[in-house]
């Protein structure tokens, strides 16, 4: 009976020895090929690693032209991606788009899923607690989007049993969320779902961002933006991992070095300018980083 005690206790402390020298094994190295950094239980890649792998992960939207869809031959398309080709080529690697919702862009980034998140971002500061934001690329604001036979020009014309449809993870959710409390919201993962509810009339209005909701309206008849600009004005950003400063550094030189080219206008010319025209292009466009103005 001893023996056989003796003999489970050293079985045990010979596998406690190995689950020990495995941990103490584990620097700050991911196991993968690709090594990444942890930092705060968040997780990302320095430009050297990015570039010794070959590949940068990106994400973007899938489902919102004209900033970031897949074409009818299954490649992106969009100003986000366009600026995203840009990035990698300058990087010197390939690309990796990966899919991303309103919802999850903040946890693709501290998962490190992706190392940069191109999806039409606003800054905000709650969002600048999360993640670091680069230098901006557009500007934008809030917008509403109704049906031509019953335009809403105005919030306080929707009533008690009236829904607004929004994206979760959205800055039109948190606006009216926190100004409009009373208004009722019908929240969508995907802007494929919004969009479909919108059409089947399960709200009354979209709320999103004023570029995105002026493109519906003009790519779809039967809709009126009756409210262009709703709270104050935003920016676009990329953002990266809270704390990945080699890549933020990285991607505000470029943004500034973009801007001596006019690389963002020739980005909207190639992008946006079917969509919105040519009056809109230097509202929308920020070149360089430079916010005119502020």
């Amino acid at each position: 009976m001893k023996y056989f005690v003796s003999k489970r206790l050293g079985a045990i402390a010979l596998a406690l020895t190995f689950l020990v020298s495995s941990l103490t094994g584990c620097g700050s190295k991911n196991s993968a090929s690709d090594s990444v950094e942890v930092t705060n239980n968040t997780v990302y890649r320095t430009v050297d690693e990015i570039k010794e792998s070959g590949t940068i992960n990106i994400g973007v939207f899938s489902d919102k032209s004209p900033f970031g869809y897949v074409d009818e031959n299954g490649e992106y398309q969009g100003y986000d991606v366009y600026f995203g080709n840009r990035i990698g080529e300058d990087l010197g690697v390939e690309i990796n788009y990966v899919s991303t919702e309103a919802a999850n862009r903040i946890e693709y980034l501290q998962t490190g899923k992706v190392d940069i998140i191109l999806a039409n971002f606003t800054v905000t500061e709650e969002r600048a607690q999360e993640v670091d934001f680069a230098l901006p690329y557009m500007n934008v604001a809030l917008g509403v989007v109704s049906h031509d036979d019953a335009v809403i020009t105005s919030l306080d014309e929707i009533g008690d049993k009236d829904e607004v449809i929004v994206i979760s993870g959205t800055t039109a959710e948190t606006y009216l969320e926190k100004n409009y409390p009373d208004i009722k919201l019908q929240k969508y993962d995907a802007y494929a779902e919004a969009k479909t509810a919108f059409e089947n009339r399960n709200g009354v209005a979209w709320a999103n961002d004023n570029t995105e909701v002026i493109a519906f309206a003009i790519e779809n008849p039967g809709y009126e933006v009756g409210i262009p600009s709703l709270g104050s004005a935003d920016t676009i950003a990329p953002a990266v991992t809270k704390g990945n400063e080699s890549l933020l550094n990285w991607l505000n030189d470029e943004i500034k070095a973009l801007g001596e080219e006019k690389f963002f206008h020739a980005d909207y010319e190639t992008t946006l300018l079917d969509t919105y025209g040519a009056d809109y292009e230097d509202t929308l466009v920020v070149e360089g980083g430079a916010i005119t103005g502020k």
